[in-house]
């Protein structure tokens, strides 16, 4: 049994309306102002910013390890900001993974891999505990073998927040929130670290939500969102759906669309007021 054979479909992400104060010496601030946020199922999305800016206190909130001032989040169809602290443990011991900035923080210091991996799987519900992979097989699959057997405290910040990647994909979680995962890290961790984090996502379908202040490490995120000031810059989602007509009138469709439309398909072109519309055709097989 691989994590690929029990992981939940990549879940989706909604920020509605999403704001939150709180007060130093007497003063208010204004850490997020109404942020509304979309992430699909199965994508890679950067919070990218200064510090300041409000996106660890976004992904903080998402985790459900604060509460926001108002708004909503939705993790799937759960209503993160409506659910009791029991319910929250349960989220983030199943559905959510989280990766923080220093991993000593999630990490059993004088334990292997192998046991930092056990011992975060004893969170998961008993129906899904007997079905996820051994610690051995998921190091295994995420290319960490060799890592096996090493205490954590004897590690370098590379190979422990390698590590803590794994931990946080040990329940199979279809979320993976990571805080600022690369900022400790030197230019050929971060690399590693980051293939890893795409490795999570293209072999697993995990949604994946990283922050960071790293230009680079943003723009290998298939998309990325930019904060200044608790509200929403950029959003490069647009940007990331604009397509090209070729010189012979060939399209290439943006990847999160091949679900409805799989390379070698065929559609229907529909002319519309705005412009085209693509309508997959049943072919022989009577799917759409």
């Amino acid at each position: 049994m691989t994590t690929r054979g029990i992981v939940e479909a990549g879940l989706s992400l909604q920020c509605r309306a999403l704001h939150h104060v709180y007060v130093v010496e007497e003063t208010e601030v204004t850490a997020l102002d109404r942020v509304d946020l979309v992430v699909r199922p199965g994508e890679t999305v950067a919070l990218l910013g200064p510090s300041g800016c409000g996106k660890s206190t976004l992904l903080s909130i998402v985790a459900g390890l604060q509460r926001p001032t108002s708004g909503q989040v939705l993790v799937g169809r759960d209503d993160v900001t409506a659910m009791t602290v029991p319910e929250l443990l349960s989220l983030r011991s199943n559905r959510v993974g989280i990766v923080v900035q220093n991993p000593g923080r999630s990490l059993l210091p004088y334990a292997t891999p192998e046991e930092n991996i056990a011992f975060a799987q004893r969170g998961a519900n008993p129906s899904r505990r007997a079905e996820l992979p051994g610690a051995e097989e998921l190091l295994d699959e995420l290319g960490l073998s060799a890592l096996a057997g090493q205490r954590v405290h004897a590690m370098s910040g590379g190979e422990q927040q390698r590590v803590a990647v794994a931990v946080a994909l040990a329940s199979a979680p279809g979320l993976l929130l990571a805080d600022e995962p690369t900022s400790q890290l030197d230019d050929a961790n971060r690399d590693s670290l980051v293939e890893l984090l795409a490795q999570a996502n293209s072999r697993y379908g995990t949604t994946v939500l990283t922050v960071t202040h790293d230009e680079e490490v943003a723009q290998a995120h298939r998309r990325y969102v930019r904060l200044r000031d608790g509200r929403i810059e950029r959003d490069d989602a647009d940007i990331a759906d604009l397509v090209g007509v070729g010189e012979d009138g060939s399209v290439v469709l943006p990847e999160h669309t091949w679900t409805s439309l799989p390379p070698g398909s065929t559609a229907r072109v529909i002319a519309t007021v705005d412009g085209v519309r693509l309508v997959r055709d049943e072919g022989q097989d009577g799917r759409r």
